[in-house]
């Protein structure tokens, strides 16, 4: 009896367990389904990753009926905005062309996968989602960023499951969300399969962030981290969420809340914008060269090929070129940089590194030149030099 017993209850026992399996490899493969989606709507957007930043999107977490953290009269839903507003002025006040847009600006309730549908909708190059965390026990402090992942600590997954909660205030949230329970640790299996185009971008914004509050601010570094955030998970661009402090931690918390604190927050954040908006514009740059084909350049009419040196600066010392990066950074304008291209050479002037390719004694053949590579690098255009030195090409034509 005892082992028909074990049987019947094994029997019930393993029953259930398949039906769970079931239900949860369904939801797997609806999120499967919506990030395939997702990432077609990535890869249609206009500029996608390494073009210039033109559009940040930033979302103070909570609001409204949303307090998110809080200890006696300090609100996470407070101190976030109040942090994203500052570090929105800092973007406008230095980047004017920069369009900065808010998922809310004042004390209001936004669903979860509305602040997502901002960014997308306004095909944002970045979005920085910003939070205060808080833990029921220990003095914990410090400042952590996430990036989409999945989670590797339990403490990563706690704070994404508190983070991820807001979705039970919405309304029919069970639908929207295609029955993803924040509060289940089994409904971020889905998260084991994320393939996130956007890592590099993210971790790179990520670290910088850290590095700042470590430096600038002069917080505890808790490192850059994965989890699984939904906010992070519906974006279609580079997206990080910012932890910045702990309301449990009695010095933390006055930090937050005090208006230098916060200053001395955004300006951190804004100086990793700003060092990963120079990162990635050098990049963009960067790469419309080396992603060229490898062909070298046409250079003399009476070539048989365009394997040929290209034609010698005449006597005078005046040639034209054309330009096609310009850069922060200094790359070697060797062969095996620019995929097999030997024509290609330097200018430094200030703190920019310019690349041309050729050297031609007619204009005529720069502006062929121009012609082929302008296929490739929608920004080429010719240049003239006398005595190395750039000149306006209108005076040189006229010299010649």
């Amino acid at each position: 009896m005892q082992n028909n017993s074990n049987i019947s209850i094994f029997a019930s026992e393993t029953g259930n367990n398949m039906k769970k399996r079931k239900k949860y490899t369904w939801l797997l493969l609806l999120f499967t389904s919506y990030w395939i989606l997702g990432s077609i709507a990535a890869h249609a957007k206009p500029g996608g990753p390494g073009s210039t930043i033109k559009t940040v999107v930033i979302d103070p977490g909570h609001g409204g009926k949303d307090s998110g953290a809080a200890y006696g009269n300090a609100k996470e839903k407070d101190i976030v905005l109040d942090i994203a507003l500052k570090l929105g002025n800092y973007i406008q006040a230095s980047f004017p062309d920069v369009n900065v847009i808010y998922t809310r600006n004042r004390d209001v309730f936004v669903p979860l996968y509305r602040r997502a549908a901002i960014a997308n909708k306004n095909s944002a190059d970045l979005f920085i989602s910003i939070h205060v965390n808080a833990v029921a026990r220990g003095v914990v402090q410090g400042t952590e960023t996430y990036i989409l992942g999945q989670h590797r600590t339990e403490d990563n997954l706690e704070v994404a499951k508190k983070e991820n909660a807001v979705i039970l205030l919405e309304d029919d949230y069970h639908t929207t969300y295609e029955g993803f329970d924040p509060n289940s640790s089994e409904s971020y299996i889905m998260f084991e399969l994320v393939q996130d185009e956007y890592m590099e971008q993210s971790a790179m914004l990520a670290s910088a962030v850290q590095d700042q509050f470590r430096i600038h601010a002069k917080r505890i570094d808790r490192s850059v981290k994965q989890a699984g955030f939904l906010v992070l998970r519906q974006t279609t661009m580079p997206s990080v969420l910012i932890e910045t402090g702990f309301l449990n931690h009695p010095a933390e918390r006055q930090f937050l809340q005090s208006k230098s604190g916060q200053e001395h927050l955004a300006s951190a954040i804004f100086k990793a914008f700003k060092e990963y908006k120079k990162k990635v514009e050098a990049r963009s740059s960067f790469n419309m060269v080396t992603e060229t084909s490898g062909r070298n350049s046409p250079i003399s009419n009476n070539s048989p090929d365009n394997n040929v040196e290209t034609t010698s600066q005449n006597s005078t010392n005046i040639y034209f070129s054309v330009q096609i990066a310009s850069l922060s950074n200094n790359v070697e304008p060797s062969a095996k940089n620019f995929k097999g291209e030997h024509n290609v050479f330097m200018q430094k002037k200030g703190k920019t590194y310019r690349y041309f390719c050729g050297r031609f004694n007619d204009v005529q053949q720069a502006r062929e030149e121009q012609k082929r590579l302008k296929k490739k690098y929608s920004g080429a255009f010719v240049v003239a030099f006398e005595n190395d030195n750039l000149v306006p090409v209108e005076t040189v034509v006229r010299k010649l």
